[in-house]
């Protein structure tokens, strides 16, 4: 029975919090979540501070463009070589 108790108390406290979120939403001018994305930042793109996926894509990119397959060699033509 404690634990039903527990449970209602717990599902009405997060049931006020999503409607105090919808009413925000509902009442702001713009009516969205805020984007609190690094990359929308304009102060963190004067610096040059971009999120860690960003980052990563950026850094994938400028591998594959140094990328050559023309020098890549399997095979050890070097006499006495496993």
């Amino acid at each position: 029975m404690e634990f039903l108790k527990l449970f209602l108390i717990a599902l009405v406290l997060v049931a006020v919090a999503f409607a105090g979120l919808a009413i925000k939403i509902l009442l702001e001018k713009k009516g969205k979540f805020p984007n609190l994305h690094i990359g929308s930042n304009k102060h963190m793109k004067q610096r040059g501070i971009t999120c860690a996926q960003t980052f990563d894509k950026i850094e994938q990119s400028k591998a594959r463009k140094k990328l050559t397959f023309k020098e890549l060699n399997l095979i050890k033509d070097t006499p006495g070589s496993c």
